[in-house]
């Protein structure tokens, strides 16, 4: 993020903290029920101190990477392969629109039965909440593909193969990166409810426990943790749009 963008973003953050402040004092919350900035504050430095906080962050992370780098490598490797198969695809599009807006949560009591405690369920319902925005952005894009572009394939004589990974694949990519956003919201989104279903660590985890202990302040430093966390993630994929836009072309997002 460049410097000039810094100051607009800082504001934005003081003007949040003096409205959460407003709203404490306005509605004369007791700070067991609704913890003032300065007591989530002293939480924040308290969980840093003892360390515990970091454990609880890479636990996450790595459940939100593999979940999501795993999701997305199938669903753009089918969404190539189905694109060119229209007809194959005209079957399973319903079924994929039927399942895409259930929530993966909803398969919580299935995926802990099946994967039992630990990192599986969350990596699973991360699997989930990434693999059809991912999925429905490569087949769109396929299909979207300029036909001159394959014809070109088809007077070089490519194979299948060949033309998905040289012509169809980077053709299409600037508007798969789309999807790869999309899909990074709703699965970091996720995360923190599947670490809550079956997990005993992670930062849904501590937000649970701490709930359980009414430790309220920690459950906001918690809150403030993913914020920040998904607000990297944001700025990173968006990056990584920029350099396909500079690489393949195409109309992506800023």
């Amino acid at each position: 993020m460049k410097l000039k963008h810094l100051a607009p973003a800082f504001i934005g953050f003081i003007l949040l903290i003096i409205f959460w402040q407003l709203i404490v004092v306005i509605g004369n919350y007791e700070a067991a029920l609704f913890p003032p900035p300065l007591q989530v504050g002293e939480a924040i430095i308290e969980l840093f101190a003892e360390g515990t906080i970091w454990s609880h962050i890479q636990i996450s992370l790595f459940r939100f990477f593999v979940g999501y780098l795993v999701a997305v490598v199938i669903a753009i490797i089918l969404g190539l392969i189905l694109g060119r198969m229209t007809k194959i695809w005209s079957i399973i599009d319903p079924i994929a629109q039927v399942l895409r807006p259930v929530s993966p949560i909803a398969w919580s009591p299935f995926i802990v039965l099946w994967f039992g405690i630990g990192d599986m369920p969350a990596i699973v319902i991360i699997f989930i909440a990434a693999f059809f925005p991912v999925l429905l952005s490569t087949v769109a894009a396929v299909n979207k593909v300029d036909k001159v572009y394959l014809q070109v394939g088809a007077n070089f004589e490519l194979s299948r193969s060949q033309l998905l990974t040289r012509i169809v694949f980077p053709a299409s990519f600037p508007i798969i990166a789309n999807g790869l956003r999309m899909a990074i919201g709703s699965a970091w989104i996720f995360l923190v409810a599947g670490e809550m279903v079956g997990a005993q660590s992670g930062l849904g985890y501590l937000i649970i426990d701490s709930r359980n202990s009414l430790s309220l302040d920690v459950v906001l430093a918690c809150i403030i943790f993913i914020g920040i966390l998904g607000f990297i993630l944001d700025k990173a994929i968006r990056m990584f749009e920029n350099w396909v836009s500079r690489v393949w072309g195409g109309n992506v997002s800023v």
